[in-house]
């Protein structure tokens, strides 16, 4: 994919249309191809000979040189969107720690502590250390030229702050060990985590800033979605999010943290099959996206829908969760990639339940990309799922060919990852798929009964991730050609 292309994809319509408008208002010349360029990557990724297309002619100079100024351009609009939009309280007390040291710089020294104090209040209301460290660092460089100032409180101060500087740094060292140890597979999730906490000094306490519960929350959410252990994580989400309860401060403050920290909340609830407690959190989630004039509304909004749906789906509500995803305008929320991916992969899924497979293999072949950009901006273990229903799709529409195409891509493509990662069930599920391929009579046989009994012994079925759960449940209801959604929901009974 053009690199220009991929910068493209992460914005969303109204941004597109933006940035088109700035171009237009920067250019000195009606012949400017800049405009044209976008356009031309904005809709197809893997263009050749662009310079044809540009200037009719061969011209791999000025197209360079051109591409090379729209890359720029694109650049700075999203920085300063990002500058704009995601970083105000930063940027606010970075501005004012800029303009006091120009203020001491030139000896005017009573208006320079004014805004630098202003400066440290900011940061300290928001949790920015990195910054209160210059901030701190500023002050006792020129605490001579104050007459109220201790220099002994000022070090103080500045040594207190890099405690919880050094704190951030060590859950950053913290999540890169444990997702690293959770990918080598050789420890439980629980020992890796207890290892680590130990390791890197954490301790989860009252003393946390919002920040430090979002980042501890993150890296415990992720470490489950990897080796799909929500069960064991829900102790620890739940103890975080009681002491963040306690915490006294206005939780507007850091609204951003506080959305997402309630989204991981409902999430792990949902992922142990809490329905109704998932859906409580998520109601209050969306109560705080309303806050601030809905500052991060849009911006919560595809995690939010996705988790709505998917209680709804597994609730009994599927066709009320249908009909939200075929609402929802994908392109308008393309930034948030990751969750519009699982928004579409969740409609497919959603419509194969519902036994509308020509929708779902609709909804599909919308998915147009290659299994490795979907691997880059999504993750392999996605690409998988996406590639499972795929097989089922083409099995229930009896696509001969292209299900002996896809077997074969399968195989090659992920076994080996499959096998190198443990996942056995996975595995059994598609050597299952391929034995229905080549005989039509399989899924009547006692051989059959006996794999998919196999299949369900090795895990509780209370703990299987529901999309693998969902899979099952197409095994089960196959011979007998039950309903599969009833079906479903019966094995989360």
């Amino acid at each position: 994919m053009n690199t220009i292309s991929s910068i493209i994809s992460i914005l969303n319509t109204e941004e597109r249309r933006e940035f088109i408008s700035l171009l237009k208002k920067k250019n000195k010349r009606n012949d400017t191809k800049n405009v044209a360029l976008f356009k031309l990557l904005e809709s197809n990724h893997s263009l050749k000979d662009v310079d044809l297309l540009l200037y009719k002619k061969p011209s791999k100079g000025a197209y360079h040189a051109l591409s090379k100024r729209l890359y720029d351009s694109l650049i700075d609009f999203i920085a300063s969107k990002s500058f704009k939009n995601e970083a105000n309280e930063e940027i606010e007390a970075l501005k004012l720690l800029v303009v006091s040291r120009i203020f001491f710089e030139h000896k005017q020294y009573l208006i320079g502590f004014k805004i630098i104090e202003k400066a440290e209040r900011n940061a300290e209301k928001f949790g920015l250390y990195s910054i209160l460290n210059e901030i701190h660092y500023t002050k006792i460089q020129y605490a001579s030229h104050h007459p109220n100032f201790s220099l002994e409180l000022l070090i103080k101060d500045f040594k207190a702050n890099q405690q919880l500087l050094k704190q951030e740094e060590n859950f950053t060292l913290f999540y890169a060990t444990v997702i690293h140890q959770i990918q080598l597979r050789d420890q439980k999730l629980t020992a890796i985590l207890e290892h680590n906490f130990s390791k890197f000094n954490i301790s989860i306490s009252e003393n946390l800033s919002y920040k430090s519960f979002f980042t501890l929350l993150e890296i415990i959410t992720n470490t489950a979605n990897i080796n799909r252990d929500y069960e064991t994580i829900l102790p620890f989400v739940e103890k975080t999010y009681r002491l963040l309860k306690k915490e006294k401060r206005l939780l507007e403050k850091q609204l951003f943290y506080h959305i997402q920290i309630i989204y991981y909340v409902a999430n792990s609830h949902f992922r142990n099959r809490d329905f109704t407690t998932s859906q409580h959190y998520l109601l209050e989630m969306h109560a705080l996206m309303l806050l601030q004039e809905k500052k991060y509304f849009n911006r919560f909004l595809p995690q939010y829908t996705l988790l709505q749906s998917l209680i709804l789906n597994f609730t009994g509500k599927a066709l009320k969760a249908i009909d939200i995803l075929e609402q929802f305008n994908l392109k308008q929320h393309s930034s948030q990639l990751s969750y519009v991916l699982d928004l579409q992969l969740s409609l497919i899924v959603f419509y194969f339940q519902q036994t509308h497979f020509k929708k779902s293999l609709q909804m599909f072949n919308q998915l147009q990309h290659s299994d490795t950009w979907y691997t880059k901006k999504a993750s392999n273990l996605w690409v998988i799922q996406k590639n499972l229903i795929e097989l089922l799709i083409y099995t229930e529409l009896e696509y001969i060919d292209l299900l002996e195409s896809r077997l074969k891509s399968f195989s090659k493509k992920h076994l080996a990852y499959l096998q190198n990662n443990d996942e056995t069930e996975v595995i059994s599920f598609f050597k299952i798929i391929s034995k229905m391929y080549y005989n039509q009579e399989y899924s009547s046989t006692k051989e059959f009964k006996l794999a998919v009994k196999l299949l369900k012994a090795p895990t509780n079925l209370k703990n299987k991730d529901l999309f693998y759960l969902s899979f099952y449940a197409w095994l089960k209801a196959k011979p007998s050609k039950s309903n599969l959604y009833n079906t479903t929901l019966n094995l989360l009974k």
